[in-house]
């Protein structure tokens, strides 16, 4: 986020953990969250609060979720790297550093512009499909949680996922779209007046998703492209019948030879 801040620092003997630093501002309602450099990288790291240290199905908890998010792979989300013992720390999560603002915090501070809102549009929405595709159960996705790193502003998804179902339920794939539909309407509104009114449709589809009037990802996605899954029905179909009828004139000019 903002400033990384000057809290509880901590160091290691060995040298392999460095500049160890707690980032109140980003603890989670069961973990703490720090900064380090590990081997001279930066990374974060989320572990235990110190009251569930010692419970069991907490410990059980934050093991699970690094089985879960470990095999993830998208651009979009932030990876996890290792499950290690740090100095001071205790058993944490390690991550790839994400350090950025958040959307909220963009919001807050009125940088919202239209590279924000077209990655909300392409890149939020990307992590949601590869989200449910792979059936992660996770906590709602909200500005708070979706982050912009520093400079490049590439949109990463953090505390994504904590178990995985054989398949998520209709409630829960409807809430990720509401969710999606709550941040885009929060984005358009942040901007400028400008790009709100060249990205008017971004406001009607925001509205409809959190009306519940979309099936699933896909079907989002073709709405906010200004696409309708029955215009694609017939185009496919159009073609469909082209190729039939190339086809059978093919077929009949080779009997004639």
């Amino acid at each position: 986020m903002d400033d990384k801040e000057d809290n509880i620092k901590f160091s290691d003997p060995s040298g392999k953990w460095t500049e160890i630093e707690h980032l109140p501002e980003w603890d989670e309602k069961f973990y703490h969250v720090y900064t380090a450099k590990k081997f001279g990288k930066w990374v974060m790291m989320k572990t235990l609060r110190p009251e569930y240290k010692d419970d069991p199905d907490m410990r059980a908890m934050i093991e699970k979720e690094f089985e879960v998010r470990y095999n993830l792979a998208s651009p979009n989300i932030i990876m996890i790297n290792d499950f290690d013992e740090v100095p001071g720390v205790g058993k944490a999560i390690i991550t790839d550093d994400v350090y950025g603002d958040s959307l909220a915090k963009l919001i807050e501070k009125g940088q919202v512009d239209e590279s924000i809102l077209i990655k909300v549009n392409t890149s939020l929405l990307d992590a949601l499909d590869y989200i449910q595709q792979n059936h992660i159960v996770h906590h709602c996705i909200t500005p708070e949680r979706i982050i912009f790193t520093e400079n490049i502003r590439n949109l990463k998804v953090i505390d994504v996922g904590f178990d995985q179902h054989d398949h998520l339920s209709r409630q829960e794939t409807e809430d990720d779209i509401i969710a999606f539909g709550k941040i885009l309407q929060l984005t358009i509104d942040a901007c400028p007046p400008e790009v709100a009114q060249k990205h008017s449709r971004c406001r009607k589809v925001a509205q409809n998703a959190i009306a519940g009037r979309y099936a699933d990802v896909q079907e989002l996605k073709m709405a906010l492209n200004n696409r309708n899954a029955s215009r694609l029905g017939i185009f496919i179909a159009v073609f469909l019948v082209i190729m039939i009828v190339a086809l059978a004139w093919l077929t009949s000019l080779v009997r004639n030879v």
